[in-house]
Protein backbone atom coordinates (compact mmCIF):
# COMPACT_ATOMS: atom_id res chain seq x y z
CA UNK A 1 0.00 0.00 0.00
CA UNK A 2 2.86 2.30 0.85
CA UNK A 3 3.85 1.83 -2.78
CA UNK A 4 0.91 2.98 -4.52
CA UNK A 5 0.53 6.00 -2.10
CA UNK A 6 4.38 7.50 -3.78
CA UNK A 7 2.71 7.25 -7.12
CA UNK A 8 1.36 10.15 -9.10
CA UNK A 9 -2.01 10.45 -10.37
CA UNK A 10 -0.94 10.02 -14.31
CA UNK A 11 1.28 6.84 -13.08
CA UNK A 12 -1.71 5.35 -11.82
CA UNK A 13 -4.17 6.33 -14.39
CA UNK A 14 -1.32 4.75 -17.34
CA UNK A 15 -1.52 1.64 -15.19
CA UNK A 16 -5.47 1.40 -15.72
CA UNK A 17 -5.04 2.11 -19.39
CA UNK A 18 -2.82 -1.02 -19.02
CA UNK A 19 -4.49 -3.00 -17.09
CA UNK A 20 -7.96 -1.83 -19.62
CA UNK A 21 -5.65 -3.10 -22.32
CA UNK A 22 -4.32 -6.47 -20.75
CA UNK A 23 -8.18 -7.47 -19.67
CA UNK A 24 -9.97 -6.74 -22.75
CA UNK A 25 -7.17 -8.53 -24.94
CA UNK A 26 -6.43 -5.45 -27.15
CA UNK A 27 -4.79 -6.45 -29.92
CA UNK A 28 -2.31 -4.26 -32.12
CA UNK A 29 -3.89 -1.37 -33.97
CA UNK A 30 -7.25 -1.39 -31.44
CA UNK A 31 -8.63 1.50 -30.70
CA UNK A 32 -8.81 2.94 -26.84
CA UNK A 33 -12.02 4.80 -25.64
CA UNK A 34 -11.92 8.86 -25.73
CA UNK A 35 -10.13 11.24 -23.50
CA UNK A 36 -13.33 12.23 -22.30
CA UNK A 37 -15.08 8.76 -22.03
CA UNK A 38 -11.45 7.33 -20.26
CA UNK A 39 -12.06 10.47 -17.90
CA UNK A 40 -15.19 9.15 -16.55
CA UNK A 41 -14.02 5.76 -16.36
CA UNK A 42 -10.97 6.56 -14.30
CA UNK A 43 -12.23 9.39 -12.21
CA UNK A 44 -9.79 11.70 -13.29
CA UNK A 45 -9.12 15.13 -14.96
CA UNK A 46 -7.77 15.73 -18.32
CA UNK A 47 -4.45 16.82 -17.58
CA UNK A 48 -3.71 13.68 -15.83
CA UNK A 49 -5.02 11.81 -17.88
CA UNK A 50 -3.27 13.86 -21.16
CA UNK A 51 0.06 13.01 -18.93
CA UNK A 52 -0.87 9.84 -18.50
CA UNK A 53 -1.11 9.45 -22.60
CA UNK A 54 2.10 10.75 -22.96
CA UNK A 55 4.35 8.38 -21.32
CA UNK A 56 2.83 5.76 -22.53
CA UNK A 57 2.82 6.95 -25.92
CA UNK A 58 6.53 7.17 -24.93
CA UNK A 59 6.67 3.62 -23.60
CA UNK A 60 5.09 2.48 -27.21
CA UNK A 61 2.17 1.16 -25.22
CA UNK A 62 0.31 3.43 -27.45
CA UNK A 63 0.08 5.86 -30.63
CA UNK A 64 -2.20 8.76 -30.51
CA UNK A 65 -2.84 9.85 -34.44
CA UNK A 66 -4.30 13.54 -33.97
CA UNK A 67 -7.89 13.53 -34.88
CA UNK A 68 -8.37 9.67 -35.06
CA UNK A 69 -7.95 8.69 -32.05
CA UNK A 70 -6.08 6.31 -29.75
CA UNK A 71 -4.31 2.88 -30.97
CA UNK A 72 -3.09 -0.02 -29.21
CA UNK A 73 0.94 -1.04 -30.59
CA UNK A 74 2.77 -4.51 -30.88
CA UNK A 75 0.62 -6.54 -27.75
CA UNK A 76 2.96 -9.40 -29.08
CA UNK A 77 5.76 -7.66 -27.68
CA UNK A 78 3.95 -5.60 -24.63
CA UNK A 79 1.62 -7.57 -22.60
CA UNK A 80 0.80 -6.17 -19.54
CA UNK A 81 0.07 -8.10 -15.81
CA UNK A 82 -0.17 -5.21 -13.28
CA UNK A 83 3.35 -3.51 -14.75
CA UNK A 84 5.43 -2.28 -17.49
CA UNK A 85 7.21 -5.42 -18.80
CA UNK A 86 11.27 -4.99 -17.96
CA UNK A 87 12.19 -4.95 -21.94
CA UNK A 88 9.28 -2.11 -22.35
CA UNK A 89 10.44 0.26 -19.22
CA UNK A 90 14.53 -0.20 -20.36
CA UNK A 91 13.57 0.88 -23.54
CA UNK A 92 11.96 3.87 -21.93
CA UNK A 93 14.79 4.56 -19.67
CA UNK A 94 17.76 4.33 -22.86
CA UNK A 95 14.99 7.21 -24.36
CA UNK A 96 15.07 8.99 -21.68
CA UNK A 97 18.91 8.98 -21.78
CA UNK A 98 19.06 10.43 -24.50
CA UNK A 99 17.64 13.54 -23.17
CA UNK A 100 19.33 13.45 -20.22
CA UNK A 101 22.53 13.86 -22.15
CA UNK A 102 21.26 16.94 -23.90
CA UNK A 103 20.34 18.55 -21.38
CA UNK A 104 22.24 17.67 -18.45
CA UNK A 105 25.41 17.38 -20.54
CA UNK A 106 25.04 21.41 -21.76
CA UNK A 107 23.82 22.24 -18.17
CA UNK A 108 26.98 20.40 -16.46
CA UNK A 109 29.41 22.33 -19.08
CA UNK A 110 27.38 25.58 -18.26
CA UNK A 111 27.72 24.90 -14.23
CA UNK A 112 31.07 24.44 -14.58
CA UNK A 113 31.32 27.84 -15.89
CA UNK A 114 28.89 29.80 -13.89
CA UNK A 115 28.78 28.36 -10.83
CA UNK A 116 28.97 30.35 -7.82
CA UNK A 117 30.56 30.15 -4.20
CA UNK A 118 26.68 29.80 -2.52
CA UNK A 119 26.01 26.86 -5.29
CA UNK A 120 29.13 24.95 -4.27
CA UNK A 121 28.72 25.24 -0.72
CA UNK A 122 25.18 23.69 -1.23
CA UNK A 123 26.39 20.71 -3.61
CA UNK A 124 28.34 19.83 -1.00
CA UNK A 125 26.20 19.60 1.75
CA UNK A 126 24.37 17.65 -0.64
CA UNK A 127 26.98 15.35 -1.72
CA UNK A 128 27.45 15.11 2.39
CA UNK A 129 23.99 13.86 3.04
CA UNK A 130 23.91 11.68 -0.16
CA UNK A 131 27.13 10.17 1.72
CA UNK A 132 25.50 9.73 4.50
CA UNK A 133 22.56 8.03 3.50
CA UNK A 134 24.89 5.55 1.33
CA UNK A 135 26.51 4.70 4.41
CA UNK A 136 23.47 3.76 6.59
CA UNK A 137 22.21 2.08 3.77
CA UNK A 138 19.09 3.88 3.60
CA UNK A 139 18.09 5.23 -0.03
CA UNK A 140 19.66 7.68 -1.80
CA UNK A 141 17.40 8.22 -4.54
CA UNK A 142 15.74 11.62 -3.90
CA UNK A 143 19.03 13.21 -2.63
CA UNK A 144 20.79 11.80 -6.13
CA UNK A 145 17.40 14.11 -7.36
CA UNK A 146 18.12 17.30 -5.42
CA UNK A 147 21.76 17.03 -6.51
CA UNK A 148 21.45 16.97 -10.14
CA UNK A 149 18.26 19.67 -10.16
CA UNK A 150 21.34 21.84 -7.99
CA UNK A 151 23.29 21.35 -11.33
CA UNK A 152 20.74 22.59 -13.19
CA UNK A 153 20.27 25.16 -11.54
CA UNK A 154 23.71 26.20 -11.15
CA UNK A 155 23.74 26.22 -15.18
CA UNK A 156 21.98 29.57 -14.36
CA UNK A 157 19.76 29.07 -17.83
CA UNK A 158 16.29 29.44 -17.23
CA UNK A 159 15.35 27.93 -20.22
CA UNK A 160 17.27 25.09 -19.82
CA UNK A 161 16.02 24.34 -16.31
CA UNK A 162 12.36 25.27 -17.83
CA UNK A 163 12.66 22.19 -20.28
CA UNK A 164 13.90 19.39 -17.66
CA UNK A 165 10.73 20.83 -15.49
CA UNK A 166 8.62 20.10 -18.53
CA UNK A 167 9.28 16.71 -18.57
CA UNK A 168 9.66 16.10 -15.01
CA UNK A 169 7.45 13.34 -14.28
CA UNK A 170 9.42 11.28 -16.76
CA UNK A 171 12.76 12.30 -15.58
CA UNK A 172 11.95 11.36 -12.37
CA UNK A 173 11.58 7.65 -13.68
CA UNK A 174 14.87 7.50 -13.07
CA UNK A 175 15.15 8.35 -9.40
CA UNK A 176 12.12 6.58 -8.76
CA UNK A 177 12.79 2.89 -8.23
CA UNK A 178 13.56 2.38 -12.22
CA UNK A 179 12.88 -1.20 -12.83
CA UNK A 180 11.60 -1.69 -9.77
CA UNK A 181 15.13 -1.77 -8.09
CA UNK A 182 15.42 1.99 -5.85
CA UNK A 183 19.06 1.13 -5.47
CA UNK A 184 19.75 0.53 -9.61
CA UNK A 185 22.36 3.11 -9.89
CA UNK A 186 24.29 2.98 -6.66
CA UNK A 187 27.41 2.09 -8.57
CA UNK A 188 27.20 5.81 -10.20
CA UNK A 189 27.73 7.20 -6.77
CA UNK A 190 31.72 7.66 -7.53
CA UNK A 191 30.85 9.39 -10.61
CA UNK A 192 28.82 12.55 -9.00
CA UNK A 193 32.03 13.17 -7.01
CA UNK A 194 34.55 13.23 -9.60
CA UNK A 195 32.05 15.53 -12.17
CA UNK A 196 31.13 17.58 -9.02
CA UNK A 197 35.22 18.21 -8.29
CA UNK A 198 35.69 19.51 -12.00
CA UNK A 199 32.60 21.47 -11.92
CA UNK A 200 33.51 23.20 -8.70
CA UNK A 201 37.07 23.85 -10.08
CA UNK A 202 35.75 25.53 -13.27
CA UNK A 203 36.63 22.99 -15.30
CA UNK A 204 33.78 22.15 -17.77
CA UNK A 205 36.02 19.90 -20.05
CA UNK A 206 36.81 17.29 -17.31
CA UNK A 207 33.47 18.11 -15.71
CA UNK A 208 31.39 16.99 -19.49
CA UNK A 209 34.27 13.83 -19.50
CA UNK A 210 32.63 12.39 -15.53
CA UNK A 211 29.20 13.30 -16.82
CA UNK A 212 29.73 10.99 -19.67
CA UNK A 213 31.34 8.29 -17.69
CA UNK A 214 27.93 8.68 -15.55
CA UNK A 215 25.67 8.66 -18.36
CA UNK A 216 28.01 5.54 -20.17
CA UNK A 217 27.75 3.78 -16.57
CA UNK A 218 24.08 4.06 -16.48
CA UNK A 219 23.49 2.93 -20.08
CA UNK A 220 25.44 -0.11 -19.19
CA UNK A 221 23.48 -1.04 -16.19
CA UNK A 222 20.00 -0.37 -18.10
CA UNK A 223 21.12 -2.59 -21.00
CA UNK A 224 22.51 -5.41 -19.20
CA UNK A 225 19.74 -5.70 -16.44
Amino acid sequence: MAKIQKQSTHELVSQEIQNYIDENELQEGDKLPSIDVMKEMFGVGRSSLREAMRYLEAIEVITVANGKGIYVRDVGTYRFTGKIKIENEKRFLLSILDVRRALEGKAVELAAKRITRAQIDELTECLNQYSKLKEAGEYTDQIDLAFHRGIMRAASNPILYSVLESMSALYEKFFNEPLGDKRLFDETYPYHHTMFAAIAAHNPELALVEFNRLMNCIENIIRTY
